[in-house]
């Protein structure tokens, strides 16, 4: 993200600052392998070569919605058994034979990123996502679900030309011995001819845009 010096359309004796999405392709592994704890991008963006009806790259957005906190230091002897948490997105993980000798592991999840080229490649992307939960007084009897999640999104980014959801239909659920054309039952059955979803909205120009 970056901000842009501007001009107050409605106030051009005032200037203001507008956040601009800037894009990156990343070209190599090491590029790709961000710190856990460090500076990351706000979109991390896997995209493909062909486009949607836009002229967009098609792909999908990788969110993490929880963070792990990072489970040893660094100069520890044993952390090099448990690489693989300093990313938060990397290829591959950590060997079950690790927790036998974690001084000498079999395998070390940073010596796969040897910074091979990553563009255009068919990519698998390592996620590391947690959270640390201490106990409070409000997890008796139980622990609470909300505000205690722990994942991440994998969300189409452009790989669709529209909404997918627009082609589901409207679901109303009936009950056998309910009157399927009852407005009390089946609500869209008894909408008024008025009824619209756009607003009504006077003419108007802004910008070099104009509706009327």
């Amino acid at each position: 993200m970056a901000f842009v010096p501007m001009t107050v359309p409605w106030s051009p004796e005032h200037q203001t600052q507008r956040m601009q999405v800037t894009r990156k392709q990343l070209e190599t592994e090491e590029q790709a392998a961000f710190p856990l704890g460090g500076s990351s991008p706000r979109y991390l963006y896997l995209a493909s070569k062909q486009k949607n009806k836009w002229g967009h790259p098609r792909g999908y957005r990788i969110q993490t919605v929880s963070f792990a906190g990072r489970p040893l230091p660094q100069n520890s002897s044993v952390e090099r058994a448990i690489s693989w948490g300093r990313k938060e997105t990397e290829p591959s993980s950590s060997s079950v034979f690790n927790q036998n000798d974690p001084w000498t592991p079999t395998v070390d999840f940073a010596d796969f990123i040897n910074n091979e080229t990553i563009a255009g490649k068919d990519l698998v992307a390592w996620v590391t996502a947690g959270f640390l939960h201490i106990p409070h007084a409000e997890d008796i009897p139980n622990t609470v679900t909300v505000g205690n999640g722990v994942g991440f999104f994998l969300r189409p980014y452009n790989f669709f030309d529209e909404d997918p959801s627009i082609n589901s239909a409207d679901s109303i659920y009936f009950q056998k011995n309910q009157d399927a054309g009852s407005c009390e039952v089946n609500s869209l059955n008894c909408l008024p001819q008025a009824a619209v979803c756009a607003p009504d909205l006077p003419a108007f120009s802004h910008g070099g845009f104009f509706y009327n």
